[in-house]
């Protein structure tokens, strides 16, 4: 299933908000730099779904606030 994510890089406390079924808003405290960013974004939708890291595929997005996760069940 596709996970679409809008992130905040930089926050000063981690937040999930669920916008739609499967929307996020995640605001990480890792900044957008060496793609911590996006693998603390990959961690929080696994812990979300309850899944390992490794069935959390990146898919677009990479250098955008709006990004697209595949998660595999």
């Amino acid at each position: 299933m596709k996970v679409i994510v809008h992130v905040t890089p930089g926050a000063r406390r981690e937040l999930v908000c669920q916008v739609k079924e499967h929307e996020f808003g995640i605001a990480v405290k890792q900044k957008a730099e060496r793609n911590e960013a996006n693998t603390r974004v990959q961690q929080l939708i696994a812990l979300q779904y309850k899944v390992a890291v490794s069935d959390v595929h990146f898919v677009t997005g990479n250098r955008g606030s709006r990004k697209t996760f595949e998660v595999v069940r």
